[in-house]
């Protein structure tokens, strides 16, 4: 498995978590304010992994010489 592999299942992984996070903390958001704001937080932070994840995974431009 190469490093574009293991980034993309990385990705996907914490998209799934991501997703997870953002409806937890809608659920929440009504009965439990303090624990929706734990979940929103956490799931920025996985935002914030999965951006730099995208820009290492993404294909670097081929210059013509």
């Amino acid at each position: 498995m190469d490093r574009s592999d293991l980034i993309i299942s990385h990705q996907k992984k914490l998209s799934k978590r991501y997703k997870q996070l953002i409806e937890q903390a809608y659920n929440l958001r009504q009965t439990d304010s303090a624990l929706s704001d734990i979940s929103e937080y956490k799931a920025l932070k996985l935002l914030e992994k999965l951006n730099r994840l995208k820009y290492l995974s993404r294909n670097p431009l081929k210059s013509t010489p």
